[in-house]
Formats: structure tokens, C-alpha cells, sequence
């Protein structure tokens, strides 16, 4: 993600289910359905593992207008491309109902290809669906230490966008279902605090060289320094179905990066287990259960943590001029409940997982 030195800036990445508009089921067309995406949208529009699938990034933003602005545009253009070959667009961290072997169908890229014969039903099972947020960093060794203050607060971003309580048509009593699903992969999950880049970068070559990853992109952790940009990539959240929620956190995101980049953030050491267990609990329950506070490991209901992150992060906040944003559209999720929740009140009222996927659907023009 390329911009002025000295500037912070955001940008987001989404990845989202491609469905049967008729049958509403996972509708492997990739490759037909790529062509008209970048046509429209350029070199932003890229597969991703499964057939069902495809990814979109925005452009780098200094603000978060600019960024719900790309975010509506290029959901429009996939939208569009998609519904050329019959086929819909759905935001959700998870495809609700049973995926079937059409669900199931790999990429015909070759790297993926390699991933499926390397882990097979792990890859064939990976229909799940994640929104990640870049933050420039300019200078890596600053990426890395304040990769090692961030990853103590992504369990707060988990809760708030978690969008994915179904899997195989059944109601999982999780909030995050993807993030289980995802925690299978070896580099899954919070990272280890690492002393320099260089540590950094031996590790991942030490998982390469082991055979345990086929290359640095597969160093899956929850926040990771880019390997593509000079960016500090926050990985934990469920793909949003709402452009407001993604905005809220993005810049949360970002007000956290600035907020920890500094050192004057310094947590002392914390397990590897305690920040496992803190992302379960926010995958497990998200808001409606608790969250535990990174800084004394008390445990808060999930709405007076998220008010006390906020509060945290509000210089940071005021500082790009989010703060009166950012808050309430925090606070609307909070107030409402999450994708997972949303979703679970379209299942109640009929049963039906066509109505979770029409609540979860693309329209045109973005949803806010």
C-alpha cells in the first residue's frame, strides 16, 4: 500500500462467497466472474482459494470517507460481474448452509493447486471469508514492535466483526465460526511477540524450510507486517456484511496502530495461551459475552470493553478526526449485535438459511 511518507493510511481488503442467485448455493465461477471484476475494477479484483470465492482491496486512504467510498464502489463492481453469470455476492464470514462439493473446488492457480495437495480437506474445507485491514508502517522494525503491542487488542475486533455463527446449515453456538476454522492452519491465530524483523523473517523461513508453510504468504497470524507493502496487516476480522461496521473497524484499526507504534503502550510479557484463550472467548461469544481486558486480564462484558478501548484510543481517534465516527458507529454495533447476531435473527424468523443469505447479500450499492 503505497502513500506520502509520514502519512498514516488505511486500506482493506475483502474477501466474499459467490452464490447461485436461483439455488443460493456456492457457485464455483471464478474464473468467468474474474474477468468482468477486473475489467471493472482493475488489478483490485483477485481470486482467492475456493471457486466460490473472490477478493477485492481498496486504494490506500488518508481518510475514512475515502475509504467507505472505494469500499461502495468496488463492492458495486463485484456486484455487477458477479451477476453476469448468474451468480450473487454475499458477505459473510462463513456460506451458511451445507457447501457441498461445489463449495469445496480449489483455484486452478497453481500455488493453490499446491496448497489443496498439501492439506487437503484442511484447503477443501476453507470456504470462509475474511476482512483484512492494512495500516503503513514505513520503517519494519517499528512494524514489528508495534506488531508486538497490537496483537493484545485484536480479540476487541474480532467481537465486533464477528459474521459467521453457521456452518454446514447448523447454528455453532460461535459468533466466529471462520476464525475456528481458520485456527486449524499452523500460523493461525495471535503471534508471538518477536524481538526484531530479522527474528521475524528467520522464523518464517524456519516454517518454510520445515515444509510446515509453502512460502512467507502463509504466515497466517492474526496481525503480520506485509509482505506486499510497507503495512502492518490486521487480520482477525470476519468479513462485515455493512460498509459502516468495516469503516468503524478500520479505524479502530488504525487508531490502535498509531496508538501502540510509539512505545509508550509497553504491555508486559503475555503468553502465547492467554492470547489464544482471549480470542476464543471473543470467537465464541462476541458481544454478547465478555472480553478480557489485555492490560490488568480482568474479564468486562464485551460493551464496557469495547467503551474502554475507545476511550483508550481516543487521542489517536482525534488525531485523523474520527473519533465522533468511529464512536458511534462502534456503538450502533454494539447497540444492534454484530453480523453473527443479524444473521441469527434472519434464522429465527422462518428457519431458513435463504433468509441469513438474503440478510447477508450484496446490494448494488453497498449496505451501510
Amino acid at each position: 500500500m503505497e502513500g506520502d511518507p509520514g502519512t498514516t493510511l488505511v486500506g482493506v481488503e475483502e474477501e466474499f462467497l459467490l452464490i447461485d442467485s436461483v439455488n443460493r448455493r456456492p457457485a464455483p465461477r471464478i474464473a468467468a466472474v474474474l474477468d468482468d471484476a477486473v475489467e471493472l475494477a482493475g488489478e483490485r479484483a483477485q481470486e482467492e482459494l475456493h471457486q466460490a470465492q473472490i477478493e477485492v482491496a481498496t486504494a490506500p486512504q488518508r481518510t475514512l470517507a475515502g475509504l467507505r467510498n472505494d469500499l461502495v464502489r468496488l463492492r458495486g463492481q463485484m456486484v455487477e460481474a458477479a451477476g453476469r453469470h448468474g451468480a450473487s455476492v454475499v458477505a459473510a464470514g462463513s456460506y451458511p448452509g451445507r457447501m457441498g462439493s461445489a463449495g469445496a473446488r480449489i483455484t486452478a492457480d497453481e500455488r493453490y493447486q499446491l496448497m489443496a495437495r498439501d492439506n487437503a480437506v484442511l484447503a477443501r474445507q476453507q470456504l470462509i471469508c475474511g476482512c483484512h485491514i492494512h495500516v503503513s508502517i514505513n520503517d519494519p522494525e517499528l512494524a514489528i514492535q508495534t506488531m508486538n503491542r497490537v496483537r493484545r487488542w485484536l480479540s476487541h475486533l474480532l467481537a465486533l466483526s464477528a459474521n459467521s455463527p453457521f456452518w454446514e446449515a447448523e447454528d455453532t453456538g460461535f459468533s466466529s465460526f471462520r476464525t475456528e476454522v481458520w485456527a486449524r492452519w499452523p500460523t493461525a491465530g495471535p503471534p508471538a511477540a518477536f524481538e526484531s524483523m530479522e527474528e521475524y523473517q528467520r522464523v518464517v523461513q524456519q516454517l518454510i524450510s520445515s515444509g510446515t508453510i509453502a512460502d512467507e504468504h502463509m504466515a497466517y497470524w492474526d496481525v503480520r507486517p506485509s509482505r506486499r507493502f510497507p503495512t502492518l496487516e490486521i487480520r482477525v476480522a470476519d468479513v462485515m456484511h455493512q460498509v459502516d461496521d468495516v469503516v468503524a473497524v478500520a479505524g479502530l484499526a488504525r487508531a490502535l496502530v498509531d496508538h501502540c507504534h510509539d512505545g509508550t503502550d509497553r504491555p508486559s510479557a503475555l503468553r502465547p495461551e492467554l492470547l489464544r484463550s482471549a480470542s476464543w472467548r471473543a470467537a465464541r461469544s462476541g458481544l454478547s459475552g465478555s472480553l478480557v481486558d489485555p492490560v490488568d486480564g480482568s474479564v468486562r462484558a464485551a460493551p464496557e470493553a469495547i467503551r474502554a478501548l475507545l476511550d483508550r484510543l481516543r487521542p489517536s481517534l482525534e488525531k485523523f478526526g474520527d473519533a465522533d465516527e468511529v464512536r458511534e458507529s462502534t456503538g450502533a454495533i454494539v447497540r444492534r449485535g454484530n453480523g453473527s447476531a443479524r444473521q441469527r435473527e434472519a434464522f429465527a424468523r422462518r428457519g431458513r438459511m435463504d433468509d441469513v443469505l438474503d440478510a447477508v447479500q450484496v446490494e448494488p450499492l453497498g449496505d451501510r
